[in-house]
């Protein structure tokens, strides 16, 4: 392989990684999200409980 081509495998491979990071730290973000509405619908449901 000519040094040229494994350059731009390389890239091309830094690309890809670079983008998966990137959709890992959204999918974390909307799940610590989604956890925290939960929480706070479960906190509200316990205060106004009937006693």
């Amino acid at each position: 392989m000519t040094p040229d081509a494994e350059r731009e495998r390389e890239q091309r491979r830094l690309a890809q990684e670079t983008k998966n990071e990137r959709h890992m730290w959204w999918w974390l973000a909307y799940f610590l999200f989604g956890i925290h509405i939960v929480a706070f619908v479960m906190i509200y449901a316990v205060l106004h409980a009937p006693k």
